[in-house]
């Protein structure tokens, strides 16, 4: 892990992305060991002036421009395509408003010794994030507790790496061994669950997928509030919503389901249209 490759991508919010890419220097400098990397971003059509502002500040970043509608899987798809054109250990994706921790990059190399250790062979290391202001964990990985009714416990770093079946992309690398084996985000998804689908395309492969010792970085939920005005909107405002890739983001999760679980496909399409049909009984979820 001494030569890697970061992609992030972003859309107008110029002082999450100049935050995140500060903290990422920072954790560099904070590592004793040996680390090179080269920066790929996808800037899919700010018009905040995230893009001149990166290049005052960070010259060295290669900048993508994006068409405005490639959202987060297709943004990262574009500057993992274009970071695949040069020779790297591996890629760690990060989302542009996660706040890096000093202990990121330690963290992922014993994580990394633990998984050639136990398993053999390298596999899909995700760093935990937390809400600044509490404390409590947003964001990471996740064991499936039961498959017919796609539940899922969220794991809490406990020092030690931990093995996992979803995983989110704020903090995720990967190894060039293992995109040599499963490729990258599968090229169907817009903007959601392309992170737990490819976390779970791994396990398939029986490639491991572990959480790192400790929190990586800070990362605020920004789902919370999505569904609080759900109900307020007109039926066709509600149906907008139901297909955006920023809203419900209906397709990639029905494909989802049919790539991971298609048994679910169905329940999964009645329940999506009662959302937008009875949304009040959807808000009191």
């Amino acid at each position: 892990m001494n030569n890697i490759a970061i992609l992030l991508t972003c859309h107008n919010r110029k002082d999450k992305t100049i935050a995140c890419l500060k903290s990422l220097y920072e954790a560099r400098r904070s590592f004793k060991g040996f680390l090179e990397f080269n920066i790929y971003l996808t800037d899919d059509g700010s018009t905040d002036g995230t893009s001149e502002t990166i290049r005052k500040y960070y010259p060295k970043v290669n900048i993508l421009k994006g068409t405005g509608t490639l959202f987060w899987a297709g943004g990262m798809r574009n500057s993992w395509n274009e970071a695949l054109k040069y020779e790297y250990d591996g890629f760690l994706l990060l989302n542009d408003d996660t706040f890096l921790l000093n202990n990121l990059f330690e963290d992922l190399v014993r994580t990394e010794e633990y998984s050639l250790k136990k398993y053999n062979k390298k596999g899909i290391y995700i760093g935990s994030t937390k809400d600044k202001s509490t404390g409590k964990l947003t964001y990471g990985g996740a064991i499936l507790t039961n498959k017919l009714l796609l539940k899922y416990e969220k794991l809490l770093p406990k020092n030690k790496p931990q093995p996992c079946d979803l995983g989110n992309g704020n903090i995720m690398y990967v190894p060039t061994e293992v995109v040599n084996k499963i490729g990258i985000l599968h090229n169907k998804y817009q903007h959601g669950v392309a992170d737990y689908d490819y976390t779970l395309t791994a396990k398939k492969k029986n490639i491991p997928v572990l959480i790192t010792p400790n929190f990586c970085g800070f990362c605020d939920n920004d789902n919370r509030n999505k569904y609080e005005i759900f109900n307020h909107l007109t039926f066709s405002k509600r149906v907008d919503f139901l297909y955006s890739p920023t809203g419900l983001s209906f397709k990639d999760n029905l494909l989802f389901m049919k790539r991971n679980f298609y048994y679910r496909l169905p329940f999964v399409f009645i329940t999506g249209w009662l959302k937008v049909i009875f949304p009040k009984l959807y808000a009191l979820r």
